[in-house]
């Protein structure tokens, strides 16, 4: 048995720490003294020391059962540099061969190891079992155990057969950890672990030094990204996107334009992805632009900013990732860019899944847009989720509370919301209440006919939204309680009723509005305003140029080109490249004429060009382009290279006509003689030949969809560039 003065000696010795984290001293003398032990702390708040110290204290071998190889790999280093002996700590996973197997095995019967770290996938296996029950195990330390959890933001189906296989290789203490758990999550992993009377140590959530911030995603998105990093240089990041082909794509553009950055993601091979970790935790990259796979247990501690790209599936996700950022209590920037059109990617990524699984999937998008569209505190929305109060108003750290919106009066919808939730027998869901509140005839109002209540449009004045923002903030201020458990029932809480008696003030701010109309297409060549001179010089010289190719003036440069021209001043070729539409071939073509005339306008009038920021554009063929020249000269099906590249169709033709708008000829009558009528391929062709525009809806609207299909009409189009411009 230790005592506290005994312990405080022992974590000097190993770790060379003088005092403790937080609760992590009482923590270690429970699990010293053989209790379950379940432990809920932020990332950075020191997990790891809580069963490491006991690990090395108590007899026999711990078993720390961990989701992920990598975070295997710098656990098991980081302490094998706090002792002489490498065999102290070991790991056990499908990376090792079969002679390792037996070093680690060797070391574990010899009493060296007293860290064992397992997969779960591993522990599964029957040798491993075997194995296990020939060996003293100390305890059991279950990582990132909201896992557990469908609920949770990283559900793995075998870490619900964890328990049954403790039980198979012998009962020990069970000391279960994990950064991110709500109420009802907290709930699951002690029932399944069947720990239900463990002591549980709950850290506070609050990570004070962060600061979050979510910003409309425009088209812009990677601008914005390049602009923050470039404004924050030399310092170490993160940036997660939902796909590998993002990923792929951000990274490549970032190295483009100067920036030291590197991808991580499951689809590269471990050396390679090994290699890209290591450099960024040795600081020879200052940015990972990777999946959610990177970062779990990984111990860098001066990560100044974490940067969604995508909106995360879960506010626990979101909760996590974000907490990587200022782990040395420093500065840690949380920048994430919303967009509604992310929110139906996500929900289309879960079509393929089981119902129960989607339907739980939705019920936590949910909960992420509220978060990313509400105007109240941040800090405030993230720790009610997790269940825990914050009483300032303001935290002064993040966008909402540094840039307040005004408050505005209702206790009369508060009141209007309670009534309906009532009178709706309290089974219904946000959605649902306030399009009853507000009068809106939904779906769902229709299908339950309640637009017969006498409550139906009781505040018809009212926007829906702004009835969802009241009722989230009556959900933070207790007056609702969401029923997560029956995916998001809303009920009147015991303070919400005697609200209903006493109506007092509530003051609420409009949630944000984020609109398809945030999507802005910027010019992404500069930073000025359009130059109107310039822009109708540009578009005479254009039309001269036509007429002498015989072609219409769009398949020489489009208008966004000429805007962006006229805007940035590009006077070589190279410069030129930069803007977007023109790349490589075309600049070759048609850009000697335009530069010069460029240069003549700017030294005429001595005009300062821009020297603000300029986003270097990838090269034309990028990866992803390249692969898709090499599969069309293959003659490969179009379908299936949309397939292959995990996009639609939409994407692949959006693919196919941003390379014939860069001046790259490509051929597909291969697979357009297959799929389109020769008739109707002759009538499209001579449209565009003789249509003044390329734009798409007026294509549309001259041919007739009734007579043509949009997809026909997508691929004739870049069968005319590709021939008649290229």
């Amino acid at each position: 048995m230790y005592d506290k003065s005994q312990l405080s000696a022992e974590v000097k010795k190993f770790f060379g720490f003088d005092t403790f984290k937080g609760n992590q001293e009482d923590i270690i003398m429970n699990l010293l003294n053989e209790q379950d032990t379940f432990v809920l702390m932020p990332t950075g708040g020191g997990k790891s020391l809580c069963y490491q110290l006991p690990s090395l204290l108590m007899e026999g071998t711990a078993i720390v059962i961990s989701p992920l190889i990598a975070l295997m790999k710098n656990q098991v280093d980081a302490m094998r540099n706090y002792s002489e002996e490498d065999g102290i700590a070991h790991f056990l996973n499908s990376s090792l061969n079969k002679q390792a197997i037996e070093q680690v095995k060797d070391d574990v019967i010899k009493g060296k190891t007293k860290l064992l770290y397992v997969a779960p996938e591993s522990l599964t296996k029957e040798d491993n079992i075997e194995f296990l029950k020939s060996v003293k195990i100390s305890f059991y330390a279950v990582d990132e155990a909201h896992c557990i959890s469908e609920w949770g933001h990283d559900f793995r189906p075998e870490y619900r057969r964890i328990r049954p296989i403790i039980n198979e290789i012998g009962t020990r203490p069970i000391i279960a950890l994990t950064a991110t758990a709500t109420p009802k999550v907290q709930s699951d992993i002690q029932k399944n672990l069947a720990m239900t009377e463990a002591k549980v140590f709950k850290s506070s959530f609050n990570r004070e030094n962060l600061y979050y911030e979510v910003r409309p995603k425009t088209k812009d998105v990677d601008r914005d990204i390049i602009r923050f990093i470039k404004a924050n240089e030399g310092k170490s990041g993160i940036i997660y996107c939902l796909s590998r082909k993002k990923v792929e794509e951000l990274a490549a553009l970032l190295q483009v334009n100067g920036i030291k950055a590197l991808p991580y993601h499951a689809g590269m091979d471990s050396v390679t992805r090994s290699a890209n970790q290591d450099a960024f935790l040795l600081e020879d990259v200052d940015v990972i632009v990777a999946t959610i796979a990177f970062g779990m247990g990984i111990d860098k501690p001066d990560v100044r900013f974490v940067i969604h790209y995508d909106i995360p599936k879960s506010l626990e996700g979101y909760y996590q990732e974000t907490g990587r950022a200022g782990r040395d209590g420093g500065e840690g920037k949380c920048i994430t860019f919303y967009s509604k059109k992310d929110l139906d990617k996500l929900e289309n990524f879960m079509k393929s899944k089981p119902l129960v699984e989607q339907d739980i999937g939705k019920q936590l998008l949910v909960e992420t847009a509220s978060y990313a569209e509400s105007c109240i505190c941040r800090r405030q929305q993230l720790l009610h989720y997790f269940g825990e109060e914050y009483d300032k108003d303001n935290c002064g750290n993040c966008d909402n509370c540094l840039h307040p919106r005004k408050r505005v009066e209702a206790h009369e919808e508060l009141c209007a919301c309670l009534e309906v939730i009532l009178a709706l027998k309290e089974r219904y869901k946000i959605d649902c209440v306030a399009d009853v509140v507000a009068g809106n005839m939904s779906p769902d109002v229709n299908s339950y006919r309640h637009y017969e209540l006498d409550f139906f449009g009781i505040c018809s004045d009212s926007d829906p939204k702004f009835i969802k923002a009241v009722i989230r903030q009556g959900i933070i201020s207790d007056y609702i309680v969401k029923d997560i458990e029956n995916y998001g029932e809303l009920h009147v809480t015991k303070r919400g009723k005697k609200f209903l008696e006493h109506p007092t003030d509530f003051m609420v701010v409009e949630d944000a509005d984020y609109s398809e109309s945030d999507e802005i297409d910027i010019p992404s060549g500069g930073a000025g305003a359009i130059d109107p001179e310039l822009f109708s010089m540009l578009k005479d010289l254009r039309k001269q140029v036509a007429r002498h190719h015989n072609l219409p003036p769009y398949v020489i440069f489009q208008d966004p080109s000429l805007e962006a021209m006229a805007t940035t001043y590009p006077i070589t070729l190279d410069e030129l490249k930069l803007i977007p539409g023109v790349g490589d071939g075309k600049a070759k073509r048609y850009g000697k004429d335009f530069i010069e005339l460029i240069k003549r306008h700017v030294d005429q009038n001595e005009i300062e060009r821009p020297e603000d920021f300029r986003m270097r554009a990838m090269p034309n063929k990028s990866n992803a382009k390249i692969y898709l020249i090499q599969g069309i000269d293959r003659k490969t099906d179009l379908s299936s290279l949309a397939e292959s590249r995990d996009m639609d169709f939409d994407e692949l033709l959006d693919e196919l006509e941003s390379i014939v708008y860069s001046g790259y000829k490509i051929n597909i009558d291969y697979y357009i003689n297959e799929v389109v009528d020769q008739d109707i391929q002759d009538d499209i062709f001579d449209y565009f030949r003789n249509s003044e525009t390329d734009d798409l809806q007026t294509a549309f609207d001259e041919l007739g969809l009734e007579d043509y299909k949009e997809e026909e009409i997508r691929l004739v189009r870049i069968k005319f560039l590709s021939e008649m411009g290229n």
